[in-house]
């Protein structure tokens, strides 16, 4: 049976058998977008878990002509997006650390170069390209099989192939990213798609066919998100046909002020610089950066000020002033210069302006303890995935500069942690910080860190510090 005949199958019989089949076929196409999004396979089984609720619940409102591995591949990075709003500073962390990596003289392999762009690359293709990517490489179909999908020839299907991966090759190519449209199929048809672990199928299949009615309280929350989003789509796409909206992965947004910020918005948006009351007043709050280039979505009005100069929190901030109450939509995204003109932009419009002046500061200094006793492990580039995760007690990290850990545990600590370490090509090797994300005590931090060699040490010193006042 084909996969909509199956999906008909269970939304009119209730087949589990048919559903089954739909979650055996399709699972690793799932399993693997999710995980390229939030990097760890607890959550990527999770978001997996979500995908497949989802497609339960609406599997008698699917369209007869639509081609399911896109619709499964667009709503796992829907869903990925929704369970990373609360952890949106990690990923524009991990961006400036890919974007640093890329200027690193010696040359990653081809799919270390084009994992952190390739998903936000095939939103920027047209949904006939689109569906013919995922067909070909993501669900492993012939060009036969993907023409049949596609209802046309298989020249035609081989020319759609062909003419996507150049437009792919183009859009890696303005990211700094220089390969043929050969090595990037290679690339992708070798790494798009990994196995899922065995039990995902079994639980994915028993959780969905009860349409979530057994799942935890967490992928319920990101099932109901995700599904409120779809609903948001559209019911607007009734009234916005005509009156300038932004296509993006099957949905559609009004201008640039989403219900929560994504790259696609961001890059596809015409260039701008604007801070607005927000329109989503009960949001959560998400933003997104793409290296100078930053969008938000209802946030408070310091958040907007830390985007605009390169900060993550407010610990190396000095409020003089009053802010403005109330939270914002903002959006900077210039061909170069974003962030200053966003500064400008807080100046024009709010009459607040940032200075820099070091002034004495308890901090923490990050040091070897024992350089000869540094617990690293060389990292194999194309074998271990880049970034941190927690695995039980351990705190894994791969491929990280040492500012970022840095930049870790000043968020655990809520102190400015001084990176003096001197390791310049961390980013080379990984390592294992033994400590429990459940414990909260900063001795046992501490206590970890000097197991693998390093230490932080108290101390006052001058540090350079953000003064926010008004223009005089």
């Amino acid at each position: 049976m084909k996969d909509l005949e199956l999906v008909q199958a269970y939304h009119r019989q209730g087949s589990e058998t048919a559903f089954a089949e739909l979650a055996r076929r399709h699972v690793n196409l799932v399993y693997s977008a999710a995980l390229r999004h939030v990097g760890t396979a607890a959550h990527a089984e999770e978001i997996t878990q979500a995908v497949f609720i989802i497609l339960a619940r609406k599997a008698g409102q699917l369209r007869s002509d639509a081609v399911l591995e896109s619709w499964l591949y667009e709503t796992a990075r829907l869903t990925s997006s929704s369970f990373l709003r609360g952890e949106r500073r990690r990923q524009i962390r991990e961006q400036e650390a890919y974007m640093q990596s890329t200027l690193n003289p010696s040359e990653p392999p081809v799919w270390d170069q084009i994992q952190p762009l390739l998903d936000d690359a095939l939103s920027h293709l047209g949904k006939k390209d689109r569906d013919a990517v995922i067909l070909r490489y993501f669900g492993e179909k012939s060009l036969g099989e993907v023409a049949a999908a596609l209802n046309v020839t298989e020249a035609a299907a081989q020319s759609r192939v062909h003419r996507a991966l150049e437009k792919l090759r183009k859009i890696f190519a303005k990211r700094g990213v220089t390969l043929t449209a050969t090595v990037i199929a290679g690339a992708v048809s070798a790494n798009s798609v990994q196995a899922a672990p065995a039990a995902l199928i079994k639980n994915v299949t028993a959780v969905a066919i009860v349409k979530g009615s057994i799942a935890t309280a967490s992928t319920l929350t990101l099932v109901k998100g995700v599904l409120n989003l779809m609903a948001w789509a559209k019911a607007k796409s009734a009234t916005l046909i005509g009156t300038g909206i932004l296509v993006s992965c099957g949905l559609f947004y009004y201008s640039w002020q989403v219900p929560e910020a994504n790259s696609a918005v961001l890059s596809d948006t015409n260039p701008q610089v604007k801070i607005v009351p927000t329109r989503f007043p009960d949001g959560l709050g998400s933003g997104v950066g793409v290296n100078d280039k930053n969008l938000g979505i209802s946030l408070h009005f310091l958040t907007i000020i830390e985007r605009a100069y390169g900060l993550f929190d407010d610990l190396k901030i000095v409020i003089k002033t009053k802010l403005p109450d109330g939270k914002y939509d903002y959006i900077a995204n210039l061909p170069s210069g974003s962030g200053k003109a966003l500064q400008q932009e807080i100046t024009r419009q709010f009459g607040i302006i940032g200075r820099y002046e070091a002034q004495p500061k308890d901090v923490l200094v990050l040091k070897l303890s024992n350089a000869t006793a540094l617990k690293l492990t060389p990292r194999i580039h194309g074998s271990d995935k880049a970034g941190n995760w927690t695995e039980g007690h351990l705190w894994r990290w791969s491929g990280q500069p040492s500012y970022m850990l840095a930049d870790s545990l000043e968020g655990f600590f809520q102190i400015p942690i001084i990176d003096e370490t001197g390791l310049t090509n961390l980013q080379d090797f990984n390592f294992d910080i033994n400590w429990d994300f459940k414990s909260r005590d900063p001795e046992k931090m501490k206590q970890a860190l000097n197991e693998i060699g390093l230490e932080l040490v108290t101390t006052n010193m001058p540090i350079e510090m953000l003064v926010v006042e008004k223009v005089k």
